[in-house]
């Protein structure tokens, strides 16, 4: 029987995947990587690091299935956004990656606004002019780093997102490419087209010649080189950015599916059909899915920043907790947060605000506020958080879900979900497999390879491990939360 191998390069760690044909997980692997902060709202990975926890994850995974001799094709799914640069021939490093969550460039931002070109961008990319986005960190790093850019004008240094540089990785250098889902996240990239748009790249002063090729999700995209990967000798036929690729491991392949994942952040996605859908103020635009014949899925999509990276800031900042399964116990054991709320703005705010001015910000301490108030009014901020994207969908896009379908590390905490569930006011609906994002980039390979035959027969495969439905709600909280959110705002100026 077939497996496929997929590969999930988060944004704290590699996860590797062995996926049957009946959408099984059957064998894992995983590898934590660094984190750095260089200075207040800069945050970098180094891709060495991302490589080798790859190398190591995806050897776990094979040493736990017992081998590789099934494995017929490789999947991709990453952390969206975050810009690396490598030289062509030796495929080292040329610097640190800027991760999505940097806030280094958000001074370039509102110059760009003040310049009057946030309209042609949002018109052309569906995106908002933010720091989250790729196009100003490569603008930074040729500002402010120019003996690193001369490498990328002269034409030795590769530019492209996570993806992209696994794939050279993995090729041994003989591929330069990434799908249609993340050069949507870029601000390079032209919706209208489906390919870079030459007056973009001008703006943003990135050379075309140095991006990667945009491909479809899935087909016959590369090939790894044995000699570089484990020895595996496999088509990599499968590649999305991890949000849409959880849509993908939702099955979510039809108009009005959705899906919000917990991860570092939360992003809640609702597929739009086969045309762009806009929204006026918020809501992305984004490529869901680019199908090998060149037709394209989008959907709208609501970012949240910091969710479960909230919960790893207690652990590992504050030391509230020694892991972050600990946060669930901590936070049942009192029956509200008393009073406290937590706005983890640690690196700005996305959806609906947009405002990578603000900072984290707990409010309404007393002398009887203790460790599980502060866990449970961090669960808390990460269910208004989604409940304002649930809002921002209805009010924005026109959207009005019927449950909200869940996954990630964080949906594993059963009282986040009810939390959540009476948030929302909607039935939660966690997913059986949390890993959705490695389970969509194996979903992927295997339709560009045959494993199966097209969208339609992965439909059945979703299997739940838990309905959560809305209980009594304060409506005040949420005010509470709302006011909270505003006194967070604009901060770091």
């Amino acid at each position: 029987m077939p497996s496929i191998l997929a590969i999930d390069a988060g944004t704290t760690g590699v996860t590797a995947l062995i996926v049957d044909e009946q959408a099984r997980v059957i064998a894992r692997g995983y590898r934590e990587f660094p984190q750095y902060f260089p200075q207040e709202g800069w945050v970098e990975h180094d891709l060495g690091e991302i490589w080798s926890a790859t190398l190591h994850a995806t050897r776990a995974a094979i040493a736990e299935h017992g081998g590789s001799d099934d494995l017929v094709a490789v999947g991709l799914t990453n952390q969206r956004e975050t810009v690396c640069l490598w030289d062509r021939e030796t495929l080292g490093a040329a610097r640190r990656a800027i991760v999505w969550q940097d806030r280094r460039t958000a001074a370039m931002c509102e110059s760009l606004t003040e310049d009057g070109h946030a309209d042609l961008i949002h018109e052309r990319t569906g995106l908002r002019l933010d720091p989250y986005f790729s196009g100003t960190k490569y603008m930074w790093i040729a500002a402010n780093e120019p003996h690193i850019w001369a490498g990328v004008t002269a034409g030795r240094t590769a530019l492209g997102t996570v993806d992209s540089f696994l794939v050279a990785r993995m090729s041994r250098g003989v591929s330069h490419l990434t799908d249609a889902t993340n050069a949507s996240r870029t601000l390079l990239y032209d919706l209208a087209t489906g390919d870079w748009d030459e007056r973009l790249c001008a703006l943003f002063g990135v050379p075309m010649e140095a991006l990667p090729e945009v491909v479809p999700s899935y087909g016959p995209l590369a090939r790894t080189d044995p000699s570089a990967f484990l020895g595996l000798d496999l088509p990599i036929s499968g590649i999305a950015g991890d949000q849409q690729a959880a849509l993908v491991g939702q099955a979510g392949f039809s108009r009005g599916a959705a899906k919000c994942t917990y991860g570092t952040g939360s992003f809640l996605l609702v597929h739009t059909g086969h045309e762009p859908a806009f929204s006026s103020s918020g809501l992305l635009t984004t490529v869901a899915l680019q199908h090998p014949d060149g037709s394209r899925d989008f959907a709208l999509e609501g970012a949240v920043f910091v969710t479960g990276a909230a919960v790893q800031w207690l652990r590992d900042g504050l030391g509230l907790i020694e892991s972050a399964a600990d946060i669930e116990p901590l936070a049942s054991s009192v029956p509200d947060s008393g009073g406290v709320v937590f706005v983890p703005a640690l690196t700005g705010l996305g959806a609906p605000e947009w405002d990578p001015t603000a900072r984290g910000l707990v409010i309404g301490i007393t002398r009887g506020t203790t460790r599980p108030h502060l866990a449970r009014a961090t669960l808390e901020a990460i269910a208004f958080e989604v409940r304002d994207i649930v809002d921002l969908m209805a009010r924005e896009g026109h959207v009005r879900l019927e449950r909200l379908a869940i996954d990630g590390g964080a949906a594993a905490n059963s009282l986040l979900c009810q939390i959540q569930a009476d948030a929302v006011r909607l039935t939660v609906d966690r997913s059986a497999e949390l890993q959705t994002t490695g389970l969509g980039a194996a979903f992927l390979a295997g339709l560009g390879v045959g494993v199966w035959s097209s969208p339609s027969e992965l439909a059945d495969t979703r299997r739940s491990s838990g309905l959560f439905q809305p209980g009594p709600f304060d409506p005040a909280l949420h005010d509470r939360w709302r006011e909270a959110v505003s006194r967070s705002r604009r901060w770091a100026t």
